[in-house]
């Protein structure tokens, strides 16, 4: 306790905050550069392929939104990945009518491999694109969405191309767990850095917008060389960086939507899911990144507590008033870049320790092999100390 009380701490922590603010400000000025290309001459075909595993709640919608593109030359693919309800009739529906969408019916699972990347393979090999856009089925996108991330994806030179939708969030569990991987990619991944460094660690995707050139991703493996992992996303962003292709972040909260789970439960399953696999199950690092966030915000606030409560703690008041400026500014920011409500962003010390109760839970599932995603067991991972 006396060292979360130390103006050492403080102080260290105001550094520390200093850093992430310039890293935040450097990323938000890449993202936004990537959208100001000029339009390519003429635009490449494109396929969107998009999985989908009982999706009735959302799939009309997100298959809609894409049929509706004002892009010239394109195809949609939808698997239905062996949807238990009316998926499938849905999709078949919409396709008696729309020459561009193509349904397929996806096939059992393999031992070497199953799941999102066993669906997302069959789609790539049926797709006819010289560009490779993978979406998900709970995603909707605006007219202009698939022009501005190909005039983008074109003007960087990116073999890879992704970005932070704007997350819709209803429920509390959705609100205090979606926004957090956004978040936090773009406070503490250094772009600047990143784009220059071939360290497979600084590198980030979003599997709801992930936008391949053809011969990249099948230069990698892509989906099908990712056998059983649980991470596509990061995973293909880090053998993009690996091969030494070029990997780049855009801005596209202001034209993709998602809203990744409909209840506080769902939300709860999927990051147990995620969480510890983002690390690539390595335990010390896991557990120095969830450690120290909850010193960096709560540490200024129980010195301020104690200020309230007419004790004086080692640091001075002026001191924690500016550790605690400088965590808003750090929440408030991405949070508007993001298009989340800024309420939400005041609940940051609450959203810190929601992420890590489930960032245990994630631990824990996975090292006891209890993970799982929609109705379908998940392989126990191999985990390492670091």
């Amino acid at each position: 306790m006396r060292q979360l009380l130390s103006a050492n701490l403080i102080r260290d922590l105001i550094a520390f905050q200093g850093v992430v603010l310039v890293i935040l400000l450097s990323n938000l000025l890449l993202l936004r550069r990537s959208r100001r290309h000029a339009q390519p001459g003429i635009f490449p075909f494109v396929s969107v392929l998009v999985p989908a595993r009982n999706e009735e709640k959302n799939i009309h919608r997100c298959v809609q939104s894409l049929l509706e593109q004002d892009y010239a030359s394109f195809e949609v693919l939808v698997l239905d990945d062996q949807s238990s309800d009316g998926t499938l009739a849905i999709l078949r529906e919409l396709a008696s009518s729309q020459p561009h969408l193509q349904v397929l019916e996806g096939r059992p699972g393999t031992e070497s491999q199953s799941g999102k990347n066993w669906a997302c393979s069959q789609l790539a090999r049926q797709a006819r694109g010289d560009l490779l856009y993978f979406t998900d089925a709970d995603t909707v996108h605006r007219p202009e969405s698939l022009r501005l991330l190909v005039t983008a994806a074109i003007g960087e030179g990116a073999d890879l191309l992704t970005g932070f939708p704007r997350q819709q969030t209803q429920t509390w569990g959705e609100r205090l767990l979606v926004p957090f991987f956004s978040w936090a990619s773009l406070c503490f991944l250094p772009l600047l850095l990143a784009y220059q460094l071939r360290l497979r660690a600084l590198s980030v995707a979003v599997g709801q917008v992930m936008l391949f050139r053809r011969t990249a991703y099948q230069e990698i493996g892509g989906h099908a060389g990712l056998g059983t992992a649980i991470v596509d996303d990061l995973l293909l962003a880090r053998k993009i960086k690996a091969a030494g292709y070029r990997w780049r972040v855009a801005s596209v909260s202001d034209v993709i939507a998602c809203r990744m789970y409909q209840t506080s439960q769902e939300a709860v399953q999927g990051f147990t899911k995620n969480l510890f696999a983002a690390f690539d199950f390595r335990l010390l690092p896991f557990l120095f990144v969830f450690g120290w966030l909850v010193v960096v915000v709560w540490a200024p606030l129980v010195n301020l507590g104690l200020y309230l409560l007419g004790q004086t703690p080692q640091a001075t008041l002026e001191q924690v008033v500016l550790c605690i400026s400088l965590s808003l500014l750090l929440w408030l920011i991405p949070y508007g870049e993001l298009r989340i409500p800024l309420y939400l962003g005041l609940l940051y010390p609450v959203t810190i320790l929601a992420n890590v109760v489930v960032a245990f839970k994630s631990l824990l599932s996975s090292l006891t092999g209890k993970l799982s995603w929609k109705d379908r067991p998940l392989d126990r991972p191999r985990w390492r100390v670091w």
